[in-house]
This record gives structure tokens, C-alpha cells and sequence, in this order.
């Protein structure tokens, strides 16, 4: 689990700047694979500059972060 405040960006890991920064982050020991030898398809980005490989979908993981924001205000208003 990765807290949803510590998130920067929530990326496909296809393109040619994404990669360097994946290989950047395996280089300086910042990388978190997640993906249970699975494929990646998805780079998460957080503010400490670590990057986490994960074989869900980016739009997978921003419904989940959309749908813990909208429990938390729920309860907010009980």
C-alpha cells in the first residue's frame, strides 16, 4: 500500500522519459518493484523520490484513490 498523500503522479511506464526515470531510480536504489513478476503498467511517482512499478492500471489506481477520497468524506460528515 502507498499513501495516497505521498503521490506525485500516477504514469504508464510506455514512454522514453518514464523509463529513464524508472532506470534513474533503480541506479540510485529509489525503486520499489510491485509487480510481483507481473508486467508492469503502472509507475507511481511520490514525493521522496521513490518510484513504484505496479501491475495494475494507472486508471485502476486513480478510481481506488477517487473512491478512498469519497469514503473518507462520508465519514467526515457523520
Amino acid at each position: 500500500m502507498v499513501s495516497a498523500g505521498r503521490l506525485i503522479a500516477i504514469v504508464s511506464p510506455e514512454s522514453a522519459p518514464i523509463k529513464r526515470i524508472v532506470q534513474d531510480a533503480k541506479e540510485q536504489g529509489g525503486l520499489i518493484d510491485a509487480t510481483y513478476g507481473r508486467r508492469t503498467r503502472a509507475v507511481l511517482i511520490t514525493d521522496s523520490d521513490h518510484v513504484i512499478l505496479s501491475a495494475i492500471q494507472p486508471e485502476t489506481i486513480a478510481n481506488r484513490l477517487l473512491d478512498s477520497d469519497d469514503e473518507e468524506e462520508g465519514e467526515d460528515d457523520e
